[in-house]
């Protein structure tokens, strides 16, 4: 970590005027936050399809005076939100509100989107007398979709001097340990036949897909302890005695970083590749969007977020627990470009595993809304850190360009 004059600890942190009217917005309006919360939850969208969260956010970011641009950055249900207009820094709060197909929020991003809400409206509050200013990023489609992607690449960070999300989880921990990952989807082609009758006429583009899952799983025995590579069948065939003609599989591949992430892919290909010729089959390939980068946690910024939440009653493992909570998300595109954080925040019970039906319940239980209030005064107090005291953001910056560039 990173040692420097605006680290913090929960002992030395300073908690000004301004920080205690940010908790007591936020405190004003829980009823609000949890009500957004528990709605978006009890309306699962999928990417790209949020718009009944988009809308939902948008409305109450508009009744508290903030200038809002609805479908923002060309995405139907992104959005953006702006307060301030001083000469200090442009402070960037992510929302994310997209679900998972058949479960629901079992990622909690209701959560997310929530405590975004309150960080952004409790911080809204001190912007204009700490001469900050303040945007307010709604990203779809985390989930697959790469919103913040599409949303970089249209400029959405231009300008912006710190970026902060809050993800739910099982332990409080400074940063989510996030790698690199792009989807990709392989199709094979094969030749029908009377399975019974003429099977020599065949070509079997399920033994194609079958035969390289197989040389995948055989791979994965010689990728580093960083990488992952799993998937699943999406088509294999349609009738057990017709030789299938087609199949196609989805598999996502992640390695510790982009640059690891490129070279690990064509051995991915190659393994795939196998099944086709095993089989004597055709396959098309195709690489899904852009791949997500790994995420670069700012200790500097982070040290500011455990020192707020200890005072919540928080006890926030360091990085070095970060494996605690394994994944990949777009916020690590943000974090290339940005100094950033991706804390995570208990929500479940301990041990308890997100992408889970348990964990979908547990986003709209007392332990979800009580991650959504401590999230939210949490990453308000950094803004208001970095809007009030010069040197973090400096620290933050300094400490970004060292490991970025």
């Amino acid at each position: 970590m990173m040692v420097n004059d605006a680290s913090a600890t929960p002992h030395s942190i300073g908690q000004t005027a301004a920080h205690a009217r940010v908790a007591e917005e936020i405190d004003r309006l829980a009823d609000r936050l949890l009500d957004v919360s528990h709605r978006i939850h009890a309306d699962p969208e999928l990417a790209y399809a949020e718009y009944h969260a988009h809308d939902l956010l948008c409305g109450v970011l508009e009744e508290a005076g903030l200038h809002v641009t609805r479908g923002a950055y060309g995405l139907d249900t992104a959005f953006e939100a702006r307060v301030g207009g001083g000469s200090g820094p442009t402070v960037a709060i992510i929302c994310e509100y997209d679900a998972l197909p058949g479960i629901g929020h079992a990622c909690g991003h209701n959560i997310i989107a929530a405590a975004g809400l309150g960080a952004a409206l409790g911080a809204s509050s001190v912007v204009e007398e700490l001469d900050g200013n303040l945007v307010v990023l709604g990203t779809p489609a985390e989930e697959g979709g790469g919103g913040k992607i599409a949303m970089i690449d249209a400029g959405a960070l231009l300008g912006v001097d710190a970026a902060m999300m809050v993800h739910p989880s099982s332990a409080d921990v400074e940063s989510m340990y996030a790698i690199a990952v792009q989807q990709v989807k392989v199709t094979y082609h094969g030749k029908a036949s009377h399975a019974a009758a003429h099977p020599e006429l065949g070509r079997n583009a399920l033994d194609a897909a079958v035969l390289g899952y197989s040389a995948v799983g055989a791979l994965r025995q010689h990728i580093a302890p960083d990488e992952r590579i799993h998937g699943i069948f999406t088509e294999a065939g349609d009738q057990p005695n017709v030789v299938p003609r087609r199949a196609a599989a989805h598999y996502y591949v992640r390695s510790g970083t982009l640059a690891r992430l490129e070279q690990l892919k064509p051995r991915v290909l190659a393994s795939l590749e196998g099944g086709a010729l095993s089989a004597g089959c055709e396959m098309e390939v195709v690489w899904v969007d852009s791949p997500y980068a790994e995420l670069v946690h700012n200790a500097t910024l982070g040290a500011r977020y455990s020192a707020h939440a200890a005072l919540l009653g928080r006890s926030v493992a360091g990085v070095e627990h970060a494996s605690l909570t394994v994944g990949s998300t777009d916020m690590g595109n943000v974090s290339l470009e940005v100094p950033s954080i991706h804390p995570t925040i208990a929500a479940a019970p301990p041990d308890s595993s997100i992408h889970t039906e348990a964990f979908a319940v547990a986003a709209a239980s007392p332990s979800g809304d009580l991650a959504v209030l401590d999230g939210a005064k949490a990453m308000a107090g950094v803004a208001v850190d970095l809007w009030a005291d010069p040197s973090v953001l400096t620290a933050a910056t300094e400490e970004w360009r060292s490991v970025t560039h």
